[in-house]
């Protein structure tokens, strides 16, 4: 199974004309199952989505699982969910995450029909300190979760390396791994978009997917990693996290469980 993560700029290119018809290319380009997207909506005014889930589904055979509760946009402070196919089952949480900037994770658990996985999709904020704070609060969200295989994966704003990088929480679980240059689109020097799994060997050949199309239509470029979920289930039923029988909702400030979209 391959996922994505893809920053889509408010479709807004380096062109700085907005073409949704581009970002849907590229997210066909990419051919994953599952792709997490972050700054889904607009910015100002009424804060709309901006790409169209009937023109998605056309020309791509993909599905927007829509994360706001208003019926314009569609993203949980930007972030929303594509899948390939329909879910055999699907809920999802979201979390408010802290800083001085509006910021927040997804936290969905899907079967696609190879078994049940989690993914947490987050933009992470612009400072550094929020960012630690941000590290925490998915951590303790993820570890007040049954075990499960685990994409984290998004935005992750966080080009420092070592003991300066905001994501050295992560590390003991998530095994943080060598980061891949992925902004600015058009000659990237941070690696600010990460895809990280758990348990270890779950996510393999992480890759930046730079086309041409994907260097005009976004200020970052995609990435993208292959899930082998075969290999990590006898790893999650004999794990050692601090993991409970059912999820504390505590951090989140939203939860709820979906059906599987018709």
């Amino acid at each position: 199974m391959k996922v994505a993560s893809y920053n889509i700029h408010k479709c807004r290119g380096v062109d700085r004309i907005t073409r949704p018809d581009r970002i849907i290319e590229v997210i066909g380009e990419l051919g994953a199952h599952v792709v997490a997207l972050q700054e889904v909506d607009r910015r100002f005014g009424r804060r709309g989505g901006l790409l169209d889930p009937s023109a998605i589904k056309r020309d791509i055979g993909m599905q927007l699982l829509v994360q706001s509760d208003v019926a314009h946009r569609h993203g949980w402070h930007g972030n929303a969910l594509l899948v390939r196919s329909d879910p055999i089952s699907y809920s999802r949480s979201r979390l408010k995450l802290p800083g001085g900037e509006p910021r927040g994770a997804i936290v969905v658990e899907l079967d696609l029909g190879e078994g049940e996985f989690r993914v947490i999709a987050a933009h992470l904020g612009l400072f550094r300190r929020s960012r630690v704070d941000q590290v925490s609060a998915l951590l303790t969200a993820f570890l007040d979760l049954p075990p499960m295989p685990t994409v984290l994966l998004g935005d992750l704003n966080e080009w420092r390396h070592r003991r300066r990088s905001a994501l050295r929480g992560l590390e003991p679980t998530f095994r943080v791994a060598p980061p891949i240059l992925s902004f600015p689109s058009r000659r990237p020097i941070f690696a600010l978009d990460r895809i990280l799994g758990w348990p270890a060997g779950l996510i393999t050949d992480l890759a930046v997917h730079d086309t041409p199309l994907a260097r005009r239509s976004s200020d970052h470029l995609p990435l993208t990693a292959n899930v082998n979920l075969m290999p990590a289930r006898p790893a999650t039923a004999n794990c050692g996290l601090r993991c409970k029988c059912s999820p504390t909702r505590a951090a989140a400030g939203v939860s709820e469980r979906r059906p599987a979209p018709d």
